[in-house]
């Protein structure tokens, strides 16, 4: 793609950026087949290609954005299933992470816009305020019919049934293997994760030091910034990146660390991307060391030595978060650790497309997000699965919202197979299985 930026507007290094990826498009409208908003709405400027070509015409002229722009952008999930499917290797993801950022910093939105989405950036970082806004949704549900507004039901729809006590396991400390030492890792708690299920990071923990890992959940690490950076919230979203960045490097040049481990894979394409987000910053070489280790679940129990598993009799329809299979580019490992822990795996059609959630996109666009949840839970029903597994809390409960069967992070099977407690979510409605204890 032609692109006409001029020499003064290339000396800022987010232009220069955005400049070589618009470069690097060719036209051709492959990202189109794999996009969800264009399956959905059928318009071309809700595909990528559309989308890019907003993003120029806006960049190049420095423009004040248009509602219309906006619009289009914010429809985005930033699923990146176009990245997966573009030849050219176009970094759509950077290009709609500045064209966001550019937007926050030009528009001005409408009044329940703006206080919507400082709601959302006060609230779902921090797990306390977090677990009160549940809390206070949980009270107010039986009110949702009155609410004018879509965005705010939606809101009211997202509390749990079941809110977790809190678990201590979270807080900063290190667990000891069960063995001889194998590898020393940071294990990422996150800030929504810890609200909606403390069972995710409760059976990471258990797997990890059963395998031979010493798990530290370092001091001053919390959100990973990826709620505040697609908002284009970019003080925020770096500030508590910066922390992030600090905590784990202490503990890198402390008693060292062999890779800090994310369980949900939204944080996992964040921290991965810190390199590059603090590319420009005073902190980028503590960045790009951060970025250097960080793994997803999957990726450090491939390098493990899981045991093999008898054949549970179950079969586990797994879902691919986007973030997992299209931001990480890991497909096949959770798939893999599965068979290998005795489970019969199968996938649903269309796994490439994203089941709505996407941060808090099912907030700020229930409509959307409503259909392409439908879409995905048909699918995965379609198969006739025993219980639904992923690897993104987000996933876990937009699709958990709609359907009946079991569903629970991949982490929570392999830890059940390898000697760790039931999942609690296979429990039968109404018998809960008993808090897990405090593991130091």
């Amino acid at each position: 793609m032609q692109t006409n930026f001029t020499a003064e507007q290339l000396t800022d290094p987010g232009i220069q950026r955005a400049n070589e990826i618009l470069r690097s498009c060719v036209h051709c409208g492959f990202c189109t087949a794999t996009c969800p908003t264009y399956q959905v709405l059928g318009d071309e400027l809700d595909s990528p290609r559309g989308r890019i070509y907003l993003i120029k015409d806006m960049l190049e002229n420095n423009r004040v954005p248009d509602a219309k722009t906006v619009k289009h952008i914010d429809r985005c999930l930033s699923c990146l299933a176009c990245m997966t499917t573009c030849p050219s290797g176009v970094h759509y993801m950077h290009l709609v992470d500045h064209a966001r950022e550019y937007i926050e910093q030009t528009y001005r939105r409408p009044f329940s816009d703006r206080a919507l989405r400082w709601i959302l950036a006060r609230i779902l970082p921090y797990p306390t305020r977090f677990r009160l806004a549940l809390l206070g949704a949980r009270i107010g549900r039986p009110f949702r019919g009155l609410m004018p507004d879509a965005r705010l039901r939606a809101m009211l729809d997202m509390a749990p049934k079941h809110i977790p006590p809190v678990s201590r396991n979270d807080d900063p400390q290190s667990f000891a293997p069960a063995g001889a030492r194998k590898k020393r890792v940071a294990l990422m708690t996150g800030c929504a994760q810890k609200a909606l299920n403390t069972d995710i990071n409760d059976a990471t923990i258990r797997l990890l030091t059963r395998l031979g890992c010493e798990v530290v959940v370092a001091e001053g690490a919390g959100c990973c910034g990826a709620l505040t950076h697609h908002m284009g919230r970019t003080s925020e979203s770096h500030a508590t990146a910066a922390r992030n960045i600090r905590a784990w490097v202490r503990e890198m040049d402390g008693a060292g660390l062999d890779a800090i481990v994310i369980n949900t894979s939204g944080c996992g394409t964040t921290v991965k991307d810190y390199g590059h987000m603090f590319r420009n910053e005073p902190l980028a070489a503590e960045a790009a060391r951060v970025s250097a280790i960080a793994m997803d679940i999957s990726e450090l129990l491939m390098q493990l030595d899981i045991p093999e598993g008898a054949d549970k009799g179950l079969t586990v329809a797994y879902h691919a978060a986007c973030s997992l299979q299209h931001g990480q580019k890991i497909k096949t490992y959770p798939k893999d650790l599965l068979k290998r822990a005795g489970f019969k795996v199968v996938e649903p059609a269309d796994s490439h497309l994203c089941c709505g959630s996407a941060g808090t996109y099912n907030l700020m666009q229930p409509e959307i997000s409503g259909k392409l949840k439908a879409r995905k839970i048909r699918t995965l029903e379609a198969k006739k699965p025993d219980l639904i597994a992923a690897g993104n809390i987000g996933c876990l409960m937009q699709i958990g919202s709609g359907t009946d069967l079991p569903i629970m992070h991949t982490v929570e099977l392999l830890d059940w197979a390898t000697g760790g407690p039931q999942p609690p979510a296979m429990t039968a409605p109404g018998k809960r299985a008993p808090e897990v204890p405090i593991l130091r």
